[in-house]
């Protein structure tokens, strides 16, 4: 399976020919090329896969990202969860004008969004949008020069800017510039360019906002039970985690209602804890998560015993992650920044705060360093006997979590 996500960008330049945005594109592979899907579809998949799971700042450095949004997306107010300064939504050119849209994209300026018109074709009926429109895109091949010059003068009068796209030469830009063009696109400055980053799939979307709930001090049970209702497989592994007779001697459960109850609001933010790790990047040696699980119960015993407050369950969470950045071949920093983790726990990870006492105690003792196991105990003024005692705790409670959290085999 490929644990990638890719985006092409093509780089838009100003009539300096310095760089003013990049217009993302869609892709679902290394060929440079769009996917056989809508572009609904399309958009949902871009923002889900980079936007939402690794941010733009990277792909953009600073500049703005063009991002194509059909009728759908738009009357859904899917650009809504975009950072108006990073972004301009472009409106493509199959999308039909109508009332709503309008109040849309009325809307949308009003929040600080900047609109264009992709592919414009000069019908009149957009002209009660440039109030609220902010650029119009031209493409080059679809209209000749001597058309689009006779079509200017409203974008003009409206103080809309102008972006000429497909400029394939150096005389077709001098004469776009001629024409009082602000922006230019085409193979004459840069073709697509193919970014291949790590994948967190969409489920694993679902994942994190869970996640954010879970370091929330008072969890929206509501909120929890719409996000697992939409993921059969995780609302499985809820039930079969429950339903464990190795962790929970109780009665069986068959409600998705019902487990989280039952659970209570921490053992539940733990759980989502754990789902994350257990979908974040399944190519990776299983022990990798073997060894989270045991710091997770370590750094929980370990924090209770020292009266550590147990909502969000902090020593919990910081065990649990503590193996995010093997998991995913990047810098421990670069992930903490991806995950709404509370700030106790980002530092921890980082090898910084009072927490990350916790997580150098157990990494010690898994290296068997125990003069510095003794260090850092005196330093936590914890006696070595009920650390041993945590230690072998979390090992037997690791060893069940493995069993319970196991891919389900095939009949």
């Amino acid at each position: 399976m490929d644990n990638h996500s890719y985006v092409a960008r093509q780089a838009i330049l100003d009539r300096q020919q310095r760089l003013h945005g990049y217009e993302l594109l869609y892709r679902d592979g290394e060929h440079n090329a769009f996917p056989d899907i809508g572009p609904d579809i399309a958009t949902t998949k871009l923002l889900a896969e980079q936007y939402l799971s690794h941010g733009f700042d990277e792909l953009i450095g600073g500049k703005r990202a063009f991002i194509n949004f059909h009728e759908q997306a738009l009357l859904q107010g899917l650009p809504k969860i975009l950072e108006p300064s990073q972004v301009v939504i472009e409106i493509l050119e199959t999308v039909p004008p109508s009332k709503a849209l309008l109040d849309v994209c009325r809307e949308l300026k009003k929040m600080g969004y900047r609109l264009a018109l992709d592919d414009h074709d000069f019908d009149s009926q957009w002209g009660e949008f440039l109030p609220f429109v902010d650029l119009v895109k031209v493409d080059l091949m679809a209209h000749g020069l001597d058309e689009v010059q006779k079509n200017l003068t409203p974008f003009r009068e409206a103080g809309v800017k102008l972006l000429a796209e497909r400029v394939e030469t150096q005389q077709e830009f001098e004469q776009c510039k001629d024409l009082g063009f602000d922006y230019f696109q085409g193979f004459f400055f840069a073709r697509p360019q193919m970014v291949k980053r790590p994948q967190l799939a969409l489920s694993r979307l679902s994942l994190l906002e869970l996640t954010a709930e879970a370091n929330a001090a008072d969890l929206n049970l509501a909120k929890v039970n719409a996000l697992m209702e939409n993921d059969v497989a995780l609302s499985y592994r809820l039930l079969r985690f429950i339903n464990n007779p190795l962790l929970y001697k109780s009665q069986p459960i068959t409600s998705l209602r019902h487990a989280l109850n039952f659970l209570g609001q921490i053992e539940l933010k733990k759980f989502i804890g754990m789902m994350v790790m257990a979908a974040i990047n399944t190519d990776k040696p299983a022990e990798l998560t073997h060894v989270a699980l045991i710091r997770a119960k370590f750094c929980e015993l370990l924090a209770r015993d020292r009266g550590d407050k147990g909502d969000p369950p902090a020593g919990f969470l910081l065990g649990l992650f503590s193996t995010l950045d093997a998991l995913l071949d990047q810098p421990m920093q670069y992930v903490v920044d991806k995950l709404p983790l509370a700030e106790e726990i980002r530092q921890a990870l980082c090898g910084e705060g009072k927490l990350y006492a916790y997580l150098a105690l157990i990494e010690a003792m898994e290296r068997a360093e125990w003069q510095k196991v003794g260090e850092i105990a005196q330093r936590l003024d914890v006696t070595e006997q009920p650390i041993s005692q945590f230690y072998r705790q979390a090992l037997e409670w690791g060893d069940a979590m493995n069993i319970s959290l196991a891919e389900p085999r095939p009949a």
